[in-house]
């Protein structure tokens, strides 16, 4: 009998919209130095849009809230949402501010240093009439925090009202309101961010000094893969495909808006972090950020090949013995 295909998830993002003006060099520069660089590219990015391509483009019904400028930037990035399939009615246009940049440089080992200019998305202060209603006909809801907090507690109290999953990216790492973790089912920051919460540079110290104020943490750990951790269960860790980067910008959105896609069908943790760490592995190897994020049949085709070859998933005991996931460095 051929079994039922999965459900196909309805996930809302709420979050920033930015153009991406992309500088690559061979090094970054040092303060008061000027390097030559071989290429530019102007590219639709911003977390928000980013993780709301991922989620569509993994097989998800994905809507955008947000705000563009009225302006070329704000056109463009409503059709490169557009193309990849995320609905955009409630991605709205403002003549109060520009759309908002990213300022980014990319070196020849795929890392990467940014500076974000916010713009349009600095006027995401509250939900606009609709907003809560899309969130209340999600299974899931995604945040981040390059649009003001008082905009992502908004939603996420919203979303907590309507019993909706909300999952939290929290980049740029800042102080969050208690009220705002409290609405949140998943926090999703990396090594460094997490260790900017905490105080804590070890991730598994790190991820449980973070389950007393959420109910489950991932924090994604780079090349090593990602550490699950949840109250009263057993960390685990799933290890990363190995590949050479071109450009890592945008691989962590990459990562959580395919692992709520993953979540959303209803996966097992430790296939859905494979399954999402397949996805980000594809965007590394790829330039740009949104114009990076693989489709499902490639994700899937490069998920059957990986877990052919090896199974990388451990759980945290078992990867502090073999060396699978170390401290962050």
């Amino acid at each position: 009998m051929t079994p039922s295909p999965p459900p196909v998830p309805h996930i809302a993002v709420l979050g920033s919209t930015n153009m991406d003006l992309v500088a690559y060099v061979a090094r970054a520069p040092e303060r008061g130095e000027t390097v030559t660089g071989r290429e530019f590219r102007t590219l639709p990015g911003g977390k928000g849009a980013n993780q709301a391509v991922a989620a569509a483009r993994a097989g998800a019904t994905v809507s955008m809230i947000g705000a563009v400028g009225d302006d070329a930037h704000g056109a463009g990035l409503r059709a490169a949402l557009d193309q990849s399939g995320v609905e955009t009615d409630s991605l709205r246009t403002t003549t109060d501010a520009p759309t908002g940049t990213a300022h980014i440089v990319v070196d020849d080992e795929g890392g990467n240093a940014i500076v974000v200019i916010p713009g349009a998305n600095g006027t995401v202060t509250a939900l606009a009439p609709g907003d809560e209603g899309l969130i209340a006909a999600a299974g899931t809801l995604l945040l981040q925090l390059e649009i003001p907090v008082e905009g992502v507690l908004a939603a996420a109290e919203a979303a907590r009202r309507h019993g909706v999953r909300t999952v939290l990216t929290p980049s740029p790492a800042q102080p969050l309101p208690p009220e705002l973790l409290a609405a949140v089912d998943l926090l999703v920051p990396n090594e460094h961010e997490a260790a900017a919460l905490t105080g804590i540079t070890e991730p598994r110290a790190a991820a449980q000094a973070l389950l007393s104020q959420v109910p489950e943490v991932v924090i994604t750990l780079g090349a090593r893969g990602s550490l699950y951790a949840a109250r009263g269960a057993e960390p685990v860790v799933v290890a990363a495909p190995q590949v050479t980067a071109v450009d890592s910008t945008g691989a962590g959105d990459t990562f959580v808006g395919t692992l709520a896609v993953a979540l959303g069908e209803g996966r097992p943790v430790a296939e859905a972090l494979a399954w999402a760490s397949t996805a980000a592995s594809l965007s590394v190897r790829r330039a740009g950020a949104s114009t990076s994020m693989p489709y499902r049949a490639e994700i899937d085709a490069e998920h059957d090949r990986s877990t052919t070859a090896q199974d990388g998933t451990t759980t945290a005991s078992d990867a502090a013995a073999t060396g699978a996931a170390g401290p962050a460095s």
